[in-house]
């Protein structure tokens, strides 16, 4: 098992990427604090790992409150007894258009996509040194790699993400913690659908989502859209000791999109 007898934090846990992630890490050993504001989505994961033989605990909140954002970190250690790795994979799409931004879903997205990583991260870093070293792994975008016409706002975040990555990798290589991002591309999620409904684009874009999702799908160079499952792949390597000497790496898991 990949991850036996680790102890880890999931954040945006309850679906998408992030479900399969605490559900992939319980299968391979690992004891699971599963994040999220979504209740009973949290409460379905928790189930299902347990259903399973495995371990995990629910955290439901709102990550928008620093002090839930730290506590889940003490909450998910103090169960388990120790941290060994963290996936900040919160995020929020922003808005679509610059001209007439509506600032407040602005502020929404910097929350979601920068600030509630901080402090989660902030927290996590005393539990890490004091386990003689760990992992943590954020979730940027290819829109972290590349520009985005599609969502600048977005884009400059996550470029954000990958800046943070690679600077605290450096900072923390010498305490033996290691800190990577995960570039999804089009993914086959929940927040996929958000994305292509944001109101501010249908005027270019139009309003048929499956359509859009479908055509998205399509436009990539392997002609469909990622299964969750296999960022939650790719995100169970960057977290484990296989990935020993891999940090301040922003790997694309996109396709072929950045090719």
């Amino acid at each position: 098992m990949r991850m036996k007898d680790k102890v880890g934090l999931v954040t945006a846990a309850a679906s998408g990427m992030g479900r399969s992630g605490a559900l992939r890490f319980a299968r391979e050993g690992a004891a699971v604090g599963v994040a999220d504001i979504d209740a009973a989505g949290v409460a379905a994961v928790v189930e299902e790992i347990k259903a399973a033989g495995g371990r995990a605990i629910p955290l439901v909140g709102d990550l928008r409150d620093d002090g839930f954002a730290r506590d889940i970190v003490a909450e998910a250690a103090g169960a388990f007894g120790a941290l060994d790795f963290v996936w900040n994979h919160v995020g929020h799409p922003g808005p679509a258009a610059v001209e007439g931004i509506d600032m407040a879903v602005f502020d929404l997205a910097v929350d979601l996509n920068l600030r509630t990583v901080l402090v989660t991260t902030e927290a996590a870093i005393p539990h890490l040194r004091a386990r003689g070293g760990g992992a943590m792994l954020f979730t940027a975008s290819v829109s972290g790699l590349q520009g985005s016409a599609w969502s600048p706002v977005y884009s400059a975040m996550k470029f954000g993400v990958v800046g943070f990555v690679r600077s605290l990798a450096r900072r923390l290589a010498p305490e033996r913690i290691r800190v990577n991002a995960i570039c999804p591309g089009n993914t086959d999620t929940p927040m996929l659908r958000v994305f292509v409904a944001r109101p501010d684009q249908a005027a270019t874009r139009g309003n048929d989502v499956e359509a859009l999702v479908k055509g998205i799908g399509a436009a990539n160079p392997m002609k469909r859209s990622a299964h969750p499952d296999e960022i939650a792949n790719a995100a169970l390597f960057l977290l484990s000791d296989e990935a020993s000497f891999v940090n301040g790496a922003a790997l694309p898991v996109d396709g072929g999109m950045t090719a």
